[in-house]
């Protein structure tokens, strides 16, 4: 009964003050919105850069050859190392946190379809290449698989852009034969376009690959010019690099520690070095929002105190006629939390319009796409809340400690 009175109350109060209520509540709605789709912004961007960093390939390690810097075993420094397919298997067989390993094979020449022709990257690979490094076929066509591969088979596949420069818009590759080096290759498939915003020579949609097999045998190559790996987990990564260094020193006599005699590129360091960084640009934009929840608190609170002295002297009534300070106290700070609560699922409910709204912009290219996180939604429920109760809080106390035979003079 007396919750039902309480709610009467703040309908009552509402429609007698609709100005003044909307334009309150109003900077709760605008601070929840504010808060949610700040971090939202923060957590889109983070999770846009993971995707194109990742467009290179997840948990993967790319190692080339080096010269080594140290003398060792009596042997001077200055040594180039050169890696063999053997070391593929070895680095597989000795270390089960490596999980994918392929040799890269890398050379140029002229690729020609037609009256086309261009100065084209070619690269060696194994067909576990294409898991490793997130390639994945459009409808239609495949990666060089097993049978090109054991077979030494002349099958090519080809990068999105590369595809788009050397055939007319529209057709599809798979199935016709192109040139490199004068050596006709069978197009198996064409690679689905990514986003990727790193790389070595060059982004993925401007290469083309054949198996390392076939290009071992046509163009008398032995030495891959490097190799890639994928571990299992990204804990795994530091620990399996300094194995790579323990078994590689000891095939090619080189010390363990000689940092120059292999040229490791880690990408899940990379990620552990922009992952601070964008927590805390998360961070930056959620304080924002606080800031700007907070001075709709602020509004809150000025309006529960003139609605104190509004009805200073129905509360001298109500405590006279034996109402508990207790009683008085939650009429008030339930009327702001109801306030806040309003303001903050309207707020929410903007806030989610615009998540589902901002692709339509065009924008996700530059910044993402906004995504709403759980935990800043449990964080935004909880300062709402705070609020909310403290906006009551002080002008509730207010309310109590009033003198009923003053309120009722007043």
């Amino acid at each position: 009964m007396k919750t039902l009175i309480i709610f009467k109350q703040f309908f009552h109060d509402i429609r007698k003050q609709k100005l003044r209520t909307a334009l309150t509540t109003f900077g709760i709605v605008w601070g929840t919105a504010a808060i949610i789709i700040l971090v939202a912004f923060g957590e889109g961007i983070y999770k846009y850069q993971v995707k194109r960093f990742k467009g290179l390939g997840e948990n993967l390690v790319i190692i080339w050859p080096g010269r080594t810097a140290k003398a060792f075993q009596g042997l001077s420094k200055g040594r180039w190392i050169r890696f063999t397919d053997e070391d593929i298997e070895m680095l597989k067989g000795e270390i089960p946190e490596i999980v994918i390993a392929s040799p890269e094979y890398s050379g140029h020449g002229p690729l020609t379809y037609g009256r086309k022709t261009l100065a084209q990257n070619a690269i060696g690979v194994k067909p576990e290449f294409a898991v490793a490094r997130n390639i994945i076929a459009e409808e239609g066509g495949r990666f060089i698989n097993e049978i090109d591969f054991e077979y030494r088979k002349r099958a090519i596949f080809l990068g999105s852009k590369i595809r788009d420069d050397l055939f007319s818009e529209g057709a599809n590759p798979v199935g016709k034969y192109v040139t490199f080096r004068g050596v006709p290759f069978l197009v198996v498939g064409v690679m689905k376009d990514k986003e990727q915003n790193s790389s070595y020579r060059g982004r993925d949609r401007y290469k083309v690959w054949i198996p390392s097999t076939t290009y071992k045998t046509m163009f008398s190559r032995n030495h891959p010019n490097n190799m890639i790996y994928q571990v299992s987990d990204e804990l795994f990564s530091k620990r399996v690099e300094k194995r790579v260094f323990q078994l590689l020193s000891r095939k090619y006599k080189f010390d363990p520690e000689d940092e120059q005699a292999l040229m490791i590129w880690d990408t899940n360091e990379d990620m552990k070095e922009w992952k601070p960084f964008f927590q805390g640009f998360k961070l930056f934009l959620g304080i924002i929002g606080v800031f700007t929840l907070i001075v709709g608190g602020i509004g809150t609170a000025n309006i529960m105190y003139v609605v104190v002295k509004e009805r200073t002297k129905e509360i001298g009534i109500k405590m006279a006629l034996g109402a508990s300070r207790a009683q008085i106290m939650s009429q008030i700070i339930v009327e702001s939390l109801l306030m806040a609560i309003t303001g903050g699922l309207l707020g929410f409910l903007i806030a989610k319009g615009f998540e589902a709204g901002f692709p339509s912009l065009g924008l996700t290219e530059y910044v993402g796409d906004p995504v709403i996180a759980m935990d800043a939604v449990i964080v935004t429920v909880t300062i709402i809340g705070t609020i909310g109760l403290l906006a009551g809080f002080f002008p509730a106390r207010h309310a109590a400690n009033l003198n009923p035979v003053e309120a009722l003079r007043l």
